[in-house]
């Protein structure tokens, strides 16, 4: 199955169904599925009549998110969305990587090509083009390649990762009930283009038949008046946003009082903060994703009715559920496996390796990485509870070893988020003489909070091991991140080691 097939369902279905709003260079932009499947017809004419091998998208997103995945897979083309966020030089080193492409660019990142390109086009040029230009169709092989994805790169040089059409496909037929959403549904986007949860919420909202929101650039208030303004049902956001929406309402005291469910995912959320998010919505249903590039999104949900029954347990087991990444999705199939290969227990934490029809597990220039019997290792030390919900615990890059010993940052990370003065946190190890490693917690303090050292350090030996205490506890404003929230663990280690020791 293509991924074109997915909006010439959702036009056939519903022609006039708004599908896109999205802020224009004239003002707001409201496209039908039928206007939007129109502008791919004639977006592919474009893509072919270059003569290109590949279609580039270097911007912000809204309207030409959908438009160019589909005009690029008319075309018969894979696509990529490029990380805006990057250097000039970041950029044009990941353009070189891929074969003879059209880069299609936002005005704003128009600067980053100051010499002549022939295959170059604004996104305004693209569009007008678009508009006019005769219809091109090429019925794709769902195995070809759809969409390349760069990984964020936090650990090392970014991969290149493919996946194909029946990765796509298979993920969004295989969760989400087509044209299931009522009419005046709409989903408020602010991920990144570049990431594989702009790409899915691309697809499978179009799918389930959702207005699609864009708002490109996130601002808490924003987000909040948009929301209410076009009536938002459904929602995504990363740990970063879902922080400051949380203080926007407390001190602004806004009701989203069309909203109905509320995904947040990326990187990891603290309790707290999800507690107190919980708090503040009490009619919202809270979803926590997790997934990754490579296994084309989401692999495990934690519904709104997890996270409510976690919430009001008494029973610890129950309630450690609201830090779990929930079950995997239908077509899903998860082991965890310890050092030798073998698959552990439930309670034993090992590696997560994951399979099904969405996993692609393929990188240019490497190949697959799945195993002989289709396995994909994530590379995420993870556990499975009695009941099947999944506890993700960190990257195995991540692990310090200390004297010997494996220490997951993640075991401390869960301790001290829950220490009143700590708003957020950051365990890394660094080279040690003596020990191999040793454990800096980095500390963003809660605001007006000036914590003591020794007493999270003393807060951490109560709850876990002594090998496991803090042997430095540093303090910063913030953690460097990435869009989607997760921590530059090498930009804190590198930091950490050019500056003097601190305690």
């Amino acid at each position: 199955m293509s991924v074109s097939l997915l909006l010439e369902m959702a036009a056939s279905s519903n022609p006039d169904r708004t599908a896109v709003v999205c802020d224009g260079v004239s003002g707001d932009v409201r496209l039908t599925t039928q206007q939007l499947s129109d502008l791919a017809d004639g977006g592919a004419g474009v893509v072919a009549g270059t003569n290109a091998r590949h279609v580039v998208y270097l911007g912000a997103g809204g309207m030409m998110l959908p438009l160019l995945i589909f005009a690029a897979a008319r075309a018969g083309l894979a696509f990529t969305p490029l990380n805006y966020r990057l250097s000039a030089d970041g950029i044009h080193a990941l353009i070189r990587r891929l074969p003879e492409p059209l880069v299609i660019v936002d005005s704003r990142y128009r600067e980053m090509f100051p010499e002549p390109t022939p295959l170059l086009m604004s996104s305004d040029e693209f569009l007008t083009a678009a508009g006019t230009t005769e219809p091109t169709t090429v019925v794709a092989d769902p195995d070809d390649v759809a969409i390349v994805l760069f990984t964020s790169g936090t650990t090392s040089v970014p991969k290149a990762v493919e996946l194909s059409h029946n990765n796509l496909t298979s993920y969004i037929t295989g969760t989400v009930e087509f044209d299931s959403a009522a009419p005046t549904d709409a989903a408020l986007i602010c991920v990144p283009p570049y990431h594989i949860a702009g790409v899915s919420a691309a697809l499978s909202n179009l799918y389930a038949g959702r207005t699609m929101v864009y708002l490109p650039d996130f601002d808490a208030r924003e987000w909040v008046r948009l929301a209410n303004a076009e009536r938002v049902t459904t929602a995504t956001v990363v740990p970063t946003m879902l922080e400051r929406l949380v203080t926007v309402l407390e001190t602004s005291h806004d009701k989203l009082p069309s909203l109905r469910n509320l995904a947040y995912g990326g990187a990891k959320v603290g309790l707290p903060l999800l507690r107190r998010a919980l708090e503040l919505l009490p009619d919202v249903g809270f979803v926590n994703a997790y997934g990754l590039t490579e296994t084309s999104s989401t692999i495990a949900v934690l519904t709104p009715e997890d996270h409510r029954t976690a919430q009001a347990a008494s029973d610890a087991v129950v309630a450690n559920r609201l830090g779990s990444v929930g079950r995997p999705v239908p077509g899903i199939e998860v082991q965890i496996r310890d050092d030798d290969g073998s698959v552990v227990p439930p309670g034993r934490t090992g590696e997560l390796f994951v399979r099904g029809p969405q996993v692609s597990g393929r990188y240019t220039g490497i190949g697959s990485v799945l195993d002989e019997n289709g396995w994909f290792p994530t590379k995420d030390h993870a556990m499975l509870d009695e009941e099947g919900y999944l506890f993700i615990r960190g990257r195995s890059d991540d692990t310090i070893i200390r004297g010997g010993e494996n220490i997951a940052p993640a075991e401390l990370e869960e301790v001290l988020i829950e220490h009143p003065q700590v708003r957020d946190v950051a365990v890394v190890g660094v080279d040690d003489s003596h020990w191999g490693q040793a454990i800096v917690a980095v500390v963003v303090p809660s605001a007006g909070i000036d914590p003591d050292a020794e007493e999270l350090r003393n807060y951490v030996r109560k709850s876990l091991r002594g090998s496991r205490t803090p042997d430095r506890v540093v303090f910063r404003d913030e953690l460097p991140t990435t869009a989607t929230g997760k921590v530059l663990r090498r930009e804190i280690v590198r930091e950490l080691l050019a500056a003097p020791a601190e305690h």
